[in-house]
């Protein structure tokens, strides 16, 4: 992150996220005993000034964030990751905090220290920090966890392929990138988040055009049999996410061309379940016709990847293209695709209620029940608590923007957490206790006011849902109103 001033605006930052219930200091290392988490952001970013007194380091402040996919790493283990990152990176020995933030839906810690060495009053070298970050975060995920890049990319190395083209494409999808070395032009390299992970001769690439052919023909009963069960409907995923990453915000509009990915329900299926992985082969995504530009073009061909045996087929070898999938011209931001993902879906009144919920929470996109994906997904003990806890909080507040309660047409309710990307019935979140006391608010002794169903949602059906894209929250009107009259 951009070190931004002199003084440690990072403290600050951090010490706000803090004060605002948005943050927790997970670890102060390498202060004097007299710097610590009783210390206000004025001492700690007085401590780290002092030992940053070098004129030719003009913005000591080092200051990273390391993110996690959602839920994926809790608290403790992030901060455990970054202990470890912080050695690597050769700043183990250097004063630093690292503060956990829950303000987003991706788990993440900040870390704030110095690039002035406190031993030796020198610089810190910061040369190619951004692909020494990589090799460090590799290393401690190795460490940690024992995730190799490099065994990864000895196992797809393994796979039966037939082409150079096959290889690339099986590497891109495990997130690595084949690249002609620099110094040799008989070697290759394998990189990741532009890391050289590993250089080898393209001599060493074994094609192989042999197939199993009980294994294929076992492969063409289960899409044959899959397609019917599970969503064949393809759709587009836009991000534009590495675009906004390397472009400052004024240069970024509607011609910014994004990555373009083709998913269906179907795909993830068989993937899930099989180890199939469909890959779509696409051109660019314009094309020159009569000496004008039109629109986006389908896929061309697929191929599959079975990760099962370890081997790559085209697809028309299996089932062609379009007697497998159904191409649709819609789309959906791949952000919102991936936090899709993580919902629990578990059946299709549960896939009903979100999807109705997602057009009316975002009446700009062209949302479809096909486009999200049914799952048995359980949420772990700790966010299953998490959400009870504010949804409990909300019926007594309404003091929630990430907690919405539905009441669907036959007097169920449905619980919809957007943050913690949970759904599931109200009485099975709260207990039947409390939902009858939902059901049947108590009014207190005192006559003062009265809590549970009169004060959340009492008509959000779905045909409110359905209103128009300018229509606004008719929760959100009614609360309004009733505060009003009690005013």
């Amino acid at each position: 992150m951009k070190p931004a001033s002199s003084n440690f605006p990072g403290i600050q930052y951090n010490d706000k996220k803090i004060d605002k219930g948005k943050g927790e200091l997970m670890l102060m290392k390498n202060f004097p005993s007299f710097i610590n988490e009783s210390s206000s952001k004025e001492e700690v970013k007085s401590y780290l000034a002092s030992v940053s007194k070098n004129e030719k380091v003009k913005k000591p402040q080092f200051h990273a964030a390391l993110s996690t996919k959602f839920r994926e790493h809790s608290k403790e283990e992030l901060t455990k990751i970054a202990e470890n990152f912080m050695d690597e990176m050769g700043y183990g020995n250097q004063p630093f905090i690292v503060v956990f933030h829950n303000d987003t839906e991706n788990n993440h810690v900040h870390i704030v220290s110095t690039r002035v060495d406190k031993q030796t009053g020198k610089k810190i070298n910061d040369s190619y920090e951004k692909l020494k970050s990589q090799r460090a975060l590799a290393k401690v995920m190795e460490k940690i966890y024992g995730i190799s890049n490099v065994e990864n990319i000895n196992k797809l190395l393994s796979y039966r392929i037939s082409s150079l083209k096959q290889l690339e494409l099986l590497l891109e999808r495990n997130g690595f990138r084949l690249a002609q070395n620099k110094e040799d032009e008989t070697q290759l390299d394998i990189l990741k988040n532009g890391v050289r992970e590993k250089t080898f001769s393209g001599n060493q690439i074994v094609f192989d055009n042999k197939k199993n052919e009980n294994r294929t023909k076992q492969i063409k009963a289960i899409l044959s049999k899959y397609k019917d069960l599970f969503s064949n409907k393809v759709f587009k995923v836009q991000d534009f996410r590495k675009q906004e990453a390397m472009l400052p915000e004024e240069k970024q509009n509607e011609e910014t061309e994004p990555k373009i990915e083709f998913e269906s329900e179907l795909q993830k299926k068989l993937k899930d379940t099989f180890g199939i992985d469909v890959v779509f082969h696409q051109v660019d995504k314009k094309y020159q016709s009569e000496g004008k530009l039109e629109g986006e073009l389908r896929p061309f061909g697929y191929s599959l990847i079975d990760n099962r045996t370890g081997t790559m087929y085209k697809g028309s070898e299996i089932m062609k293209m379009n007697e497998l999938f159904e191409f649709t011209s819609v789309m959906m931001d791949k952000r919102l695709f991936e936090r899709l993902k993580d919902f629990n879906i578990p059946n299709k009144e549960t896939k009903s209620v979100l999807i109705n919920y997602l057009k009316y929470k975002y009446p700009e996109s062209e949302l479809y029940d096909f486009m999200l994906f049914e799952n048995k997904k359980f949420k772990n003990k700790e966010i299953f608590s998490a959400v009870r806890d504010d949804v409990k909080e909300y019926l007594k507040t309404q003091n929630n923007d990430d907690v919405s309660i539905i009441k669907l047409e036959d007097g169920k309710y449905y619980i919809i957490h957007s943050k913690l990307h949970y759904i599931g019935e109200l009485e099975t979140l709260i207990g039947e206790k409390q939902f009858q006391n939902f059901l049947n608010p108590v009014v207190k002794a005192e006559n003062k006011k009265e809590y549970g169903l009169e004060k959340v949602i009492d008509d959000f059906l779905f045909d409110m849902m359905k209103s128009s894209a300018t229509a606004k929250d008719p929760a959100e009107e009614e609360l309004k109103k009733r505060r009003k009259k009690k005013r």
